[in-house]
């Protein structure tokens, strides 16, 4: 008989990050019959990185509108995913990393004795409200979770000091790894290169020259909001008086975010606001890059497989191996910390190729394959 596996996200990270493990338990077809379920959390993109990677969804649950509370974003999705367990009769239910479609389906699994594998589990900073709700988010998830897949030994450690069964906890590295990989090695090819190049410049007057080193930029955590990101806009333009430089910054579509960085940063001629860009364009992004300032969970993990020196605008983290490893540099979102970082990784060489050549603690591209080899053997 078929086991059967429910896939469940809503966002598009997950989309990412559970892309190559969707498609090995499709390729086993004679073993296994697979359901994709999305929330819709993010609808726009999520549905570009489904189609980046060729995953057809079997439902969507299409449950955000104007304004949602989390309150009732997590109403939703749990009905919408109670119905399709009832329906489908699953084996095994995965949901990836900490969002509101993590946990809330986590709890509708559990409600119905579903068994949950949790891919990204045993993320903590220590403090429930940063990331909010995302650290909330992955603990409850954790407390109905049958398998454990902790992308680290770091946080394999974390969930031991919960009570978790060893048993139950596997280490395996991101699955964002695989992903990156993946789309890294097509963007090896020179014609796609060009392509990627001609259409930056055409559609954004963003060149790429050898002679001028690229800041690629990222925010959109809640946290940050207010002051938080007042410091780093009056940051970015302080830096942008640099010579030889050019800073790209992909602007989230929250208001709370466009509307400091527009009318901060909105005048100057070598800081490209650009619109938010799906996954590959994004990748090519990283890859011309020279240094990446982020607030985002993702790009930690990824950027040391591409060499990239991280300045994460936090005031704290879940992945502190990248910290450990000399990766990433924390520096809170206090304006001064955060020119001081950026302005030594551009003149100091040495330190720029200690970050840069940092083996990735985050896994090496298989985690995909160990994660569907483990439980081939327990469901």
């Amino acid at each position: 008989m078929k086991k059967k596996i429910l896939f469940v996200f809503g966002t598009r990270p997950e989309t990412i990050k559970l892309a190559s493990l969707v498609k090995k338990y499709k390729s086993h077809s004679d073993d296994y019959e697979t359901f994709v379920l999305v929330t819709g959390q993010h609808k726009e993109m999520l549905y570009q990185a489904l189609d980046l990677f060729k995953i057809t969804p079997d439902k969507d649950l299409e449950i955000m509108s104007h304004n949602q509370s989390l309150s009732d974003l997590t109403v939703k999705i749990i009905e919408g995913v109670a119905e399709v367990i009832e329906e489908f009769h699953p084996h095994l239910l995965f949901v990836q990393g900490d969002t509101t479609s993590t946990f809330a389906a986590s709890l509708a699994a559990f409600y119905n004795k579903v068994p949950i594998a949790h891919v990204e589990a045993g993320l903590r900073t220590g403090n429930i409200y940063s990331p909010f709700p995302e650290e909330a988010n992955r603990r409850l998830t954790g407390i109905a979770t049958t398998f454990h897949f902790p992308p680290t030994r770091k946080s394999a450690e974390n969930l031991l000091n919960e009570g978790y069964k060893r048993s139950n906890i596997f280490v395996t590295g991101n699955t964002v790894i695989d992903s990156l990989l993946e789309i890294s090695n097509d963007l090896e090819s020179t014609e796609l290169n060009d392509a990627y190049e001609n259409l930056f410049d055409k559609k954004f007057d963003i060149k790429f020259n050898k002679n001028i080193k690229t800041l690629l930029v990222t925010g959109h955590r809640r946290e940050s909001f207010g002051e938080g990101f007042l410091n780093i806009c009056h940051a970015l333009k302080e830096i942008s008086e640099t010579d030889g430089i050019q800073i790209i910054y992909p602007v989230h579509l929250n208001p709370n975010v466009q509307e400091p960085v527009y009318s901060i940063l909105g005048d100057r001629k070598n800081i490209f606001l650009i619109e938010p860009q799906e996954y590959k364009p994004f990748v090519f992004l990283m890859k011309k890059s020279y240094i990446i300032l982020t607030d985002s969970g993702g790009i930690q993990e990824e950027a040391p497989s591409l060499g990239k020196p991280v300045i994460l605008m936090r005031e704290n983290t879940e992945r502190i191996e990248g910290i450990d490893s000399g990766s990433s540099v924390l520096v809170g979102v206090e304006r001064q910390e955060i020119i001081q970082q950026t302005l030594s990784l551009l003149s100091d060489e040495s330190l720029y190729k200690k970050m840069s050549e940092v083996v990735n603690p985050y896994g090496e591209g298989n985690s995909s394959e160990l994660i569907f080899n483990i439980l081939k053997e327990k469901i």
